[in-house]
């Protein structure tokens, strides 16, 4: 009996950790959302981005950097991009690395 109790406890584990799991197909179409979202806040033309960067469920965010020179000027501008997984809103703000 507790042979029995053991194996289906074991097993019942190993199947929750998959069905948990996000397909690579569910996780490319988060990060395409979420490149989506943030390029179009940005209103940059054609700025680069890096890879997201997923933060922990608890948090529930996704950033991603973006950079472009702009205008005449050519000055590079730096934004971050916090994508909210739940609510898809994106929020963004200019930064700038420290002693430049």
């Amino acid at each position: 009996m507790l042979k029995t109790t053991l194996v289906a406890t074991t097993t019942l584990l190993a199947l929750t950790q998959f069905a948990s799991a996000s397909s690579d197909s569910a996780w490319n179409a988060l990060f395409a959302k979420a490149n989506g979202t943030c390029i179009g806040q940005s209103r940059m033309v054609s700025p680069e981005a890096t890879a997201p960067v997923v933060f922990d469920d608890s948090t529930g965010k996704v950033a991603i950097l973006l950079r472009e020179k702009s205008g005449k000027s050519k000055k590079l501008v730096n934004l971050i991009c916090l994508y909210d997984k739940k609510s898809g809103k994106a929020s963004i703000a200019e930064y700038q690395w420290l002693g430049q």
